[in-house]
């Protein structure tokens, strides 16, 4: 960029920075082109993702006019970009992370998660095959003329890096135990910041637990006796079925359980019947 146009780009970047609501910086770091050519397609329309040089951003912030936006130039990454939208942050993030890929696995990369190799057959045939894998700690042996893999191995835990060994392995089996994608390191709306470990929300534990509350509150207003518009008709009926089965157990005669006590007197009869055979 010429000089004379890096006043412009700043002041571009800061113009977008006042205009939309949300704002968030990634981490471009290891991110190929054709990935983020990919992710951008998926997110046209609801997310600009603008990039920038580090110096270039950080002067836009300071030129912005957003509440508190000076907060995310500390959070500003070593290849940033920022990430522009009208979405809330949470429905940002969870976009963000539905539009990961799997990749291959390169000497020296570090997984997120455990990485199991389950048994089974492989697609391999005998030969040089079957030593790497047995470098990588598989037990293997030989079916229907295949190589096969006779039980389960935690080849790497979340936080190791992979070997050469195992990177062979995975090539071997076509593995691709890397995720691609957008890293968002922190997000702001209306001058609150949101950390990615805050907007990593599982939905369903939270429905979940929303449901169980719904269902101690209910719960609770019938057993306690305190009425509400929601549990007022349950209320009712639970009164109607002790009041009932008062009746039916006290031989009460009541018209609204006539048909209870015959079928009771009837039950008895039969039974005492049974007894004099």
């Amino acid at each position: 960029m010429l000089k004379s146009e890096k006043p412009q780009e700043v002041e571009k970047i800061a113009k977008m920075l006042d205009e939309y609501s949300v704002v968030a910086v990634l981490d471009m770091h290891k991110i190929p082109g054709r990935q983020l050519q990919k992710i951008r397609d998926n997110v046209r329309g609801k997310v600009v993702i603008k990039m920038g040089k580090k110096g270039t951003i950080l002067r836009a912030i300071d030129s912005s006019k957003k509440k508190n936006i000076v907060a995310l130039k500390e959070h500003i990454a070593r290849e940033p970009a920022l990430i522009l939208t009208n979405e809330n942050p949470f429905r940002l993030f969870r976009m963000i992370k539905q539009n990961r890929a799997k990749s291959k696995a390169k000497v020296g990369d570090i997984v997120k998660q455990e990485i199991l190799i389950p048994k089974g057959p492989t697609e391999l045939p005998p030969g040089p095959a079957i030593s790497t894998l047995q470098k990588a700690g598989l037990k293997t042996g030989v079916q229907q003329g295949k190589i096969a893999v006779m039980q389960d191995k935690v080849v790497l835990k979340a936080g190791e890096a992979v070997t050469e060994d195992i990177a062979s392995v995975f090539s071997l089996l076509k593995i691709e135990p890397m995720e691609i994608g957008l890293d968002l390191v922190i997000a702001m709306e209306e001058g609150l910041i949101y950390k990615k470990d805050i907007l990593d929300v599982d939905d369903s534990y939270y429905i979940n637990e929303l449901e169980n509350a719904a269902r101690q509150a209910v719960n609770l207003s019938v057993n306690s006796g305190y009425p509400t518009k929601l549990t007022v008709d349950i209320m009712i009926q639970k009164i109607f079925n002790e009041v009932k089965n008062l009746c039916i157990e006290c031989d009460i005669l009541e018209k609204e359980f006539i048909d209870d006590l015959l079928l009771k007197a009837i039950r008895e009869a039969k039974s005492l019947e049974g007894v004099i055979k």
